[in-house]
């Protein structure tokens, strides 16, 4: 990763989740992950999360993966709830570019239980709960992955084949849809299309993970920012050696992960990163409403 603070954006994110309930929520219990941490080419600078109404538990702890996770409780009566992180973070380039040289895919398959000795690494060659390898996604993979084609190479080949056959579609899938579904609609968002390329990868041996994140995204020519019209997204990461290490992909448009692309958690797959999940003791039914910012600012 480059050192240049001349390639690296600063930014401030702005993740707003907030609930409204049509009856009195008695109890919820929650875990929050949407607070960046500092590693690869991200540095984070400053993170606050704000909960209302006020918590009457908080906790925080470091996950498996490394993710930042704050669990809390609310134990009174509530008919509303809001979770509010603000952070600030520098986004670095990546050395490495879609020409840049690397080495053979099969290079970096596990060949035998003895090579499997890098457990953070290794881990990620195998299924997760969302994500089982299976032989339609080997199948689907090995248009790209051709014998000894470089891993650069081929991953990225694989990433755009994904981006034309799958056709992005919010109503196509659920939070739920699985991933051989996905698979076999050809459709769906940025956590699906995530999904289906981990599958390949880890169907032709190779180690992969899910990234979720922020994507800066660019209003049109002499149109104002709109706030709050940033997304959560979701991208996959493949192992690519000792030199390069954890290569970034985004099927969802077609490219290497670059500045645009702040990443907040690291899994096996969604399970192991949603932004916020619990349980909550009464409520009704209730509406959801969740606006993301991501705003370039200059350096200090």
């Amino acid at each position: 990763m480059s050192e240049d603070n001349d390639a690296k954006i600063r930014y401030r994110i702005r993740h707003l989740t907030e609930y409204r309930y049509s009856n009195n929520v008695a109890v919820c219990q929650n875990q929050v992950r949407m607070q960046p941490v500092s590693g690869g080419n991200v540095t984070c600078e400053r993170t606050e999360l704000k909960i209302a109404p006020e918590p009457t538990s908080r906790d925080e702890h470091v996950d498996y993966f490394g993710n930042r996770v704050i669990t809390f409780s609310i134990e009174a009566i509530h008919k509303s709830l809001a979770v509010d992180v603000e952070s600030v973070v520098a986004v670095a380039a990546s050395a490495t570019e879609d020409t840049s040289p690397s080495p053979n895919w099969e290079s970096l398959l596990a060949t035998s239980p003895d090579q499997l000795r890098r457990p953070k690494i290794d881990e990620h060659r195998f299924g997760s709960p969302r994500i089982p390898p299976a032989e339609p996604f080997s199948q689907y993979a090995e248009g790209s992955f051709t014998p000894q084609r470089e891993i650069v190479d081929a991953a990225l080949d694989l990433t755009r084949r994904i981006n034309d056959d799958f056709k992005y579609d919010t109503t196509a899938t659920t939070v739920e849809t699985t991933t051989k579904e996905a698979f076999t609609l050809r459709a769906g968002v940025c956590q699906d299309f995530a999904h289906v390329e981990i599958a390949c990868l880890r169907s032709m041996g190779l180690a992969a993970r899910y990234v979720s994140g922020y994507l800066r995204t660019l209003p049109p020519p002499g149109k104002e920012r709109l706030v709050g019209a940033d997304e959560s997204h979701a991208w996959v990461e493949v192992y690519a050696g000792e030199e390069i290490g954890w290569l970034g992909l985004d099927p969802t448009n077609a490219c290497l992960v670059g500045t645009d692309h702040i990443p907040v958690c690291i899994g096996r797959d969604y399970d192991d990163v949603s932004p916020m999940r619990g349980v909550v003791l009464g409520g009704g039914t209730n509406t959801l409403k969740v606006s993301v910012d991501v705003e370039p600012i200059a350096p200090v």
